[in-house]
């Protein structure tokens, strides 16, 4: 059985989030979707909105399991007994960070692979900064998200643009 993880922020999750779990669910076993706690960042969606978030959209999937984690992800892969990550890729700028951090993680354990997913063409713009600019000045985001967390998203945005004014 081959289990993966898609690791990431999520702040919040997009069409072009769900699109890679999507397309890992019909290639590998077992995909767990885990959100990174990252304490240098500061982001809209506390990691327990994002983790829900992404628990509304795996109900879909029988194969996809959703956590989240803190530190290395090498332990995280270790602790979750894979050796493979999947990452979404949408432009070479995202190639060049991506790449960095596959062969950071391939030297702290060689056995960590790292397998990239081009994203749909149809979300090669799309970013969570995206999505959360757009909300914030009162643009549609409702092709940009989960149709399943749309409303979580637009409460959140709606909460910070109240609370900025």
């Amino acid at each position: 059985m081959t289990t993966v993880i898609y690791p990431g922020s999520f702040d919040p999750v997009t069409n072009g989030h769900k699109d890679i779990i999507d397309r890992a669910s019909r290639v590998f076993d077992k995909v767990i979707v885990s959100v990174l706690e990252n304490p240098r960042k500061a982001p809209l969606f506390s990691l327990e909105e994002r983790v829900e978030m992404l628990r509304l959209i795996a109900r879909n999937y029988q194969n996809v399991e959703v956590d989240s984690f803190r530190g290395l992800l090498i332990d995280y892969a270790r602790q979750k007994n894979t050796n493979i990550v999947v990452k979404g890729l949408r432009a070479i700028s995202d190639f060049e960070f991506e790449f960095q951090m596959a062969l950071i993680n391939r030297k702290l354990d060689s056995r960590l692979e790292t397998m990239f997913m081009m994203t749909n063409s149809r979300y090669s713009y799309l970013s969570s900064s995206i999505v959360k600019e757009v909300g914030l000045y009162g643009g549609d985001i409702c092709e940009l998200v989960p149709r399943e967390v749309y409303h979580l998203v637009m409460r959140k945005i709606r909460e910070q643009a109240g609370s900025a004014n």
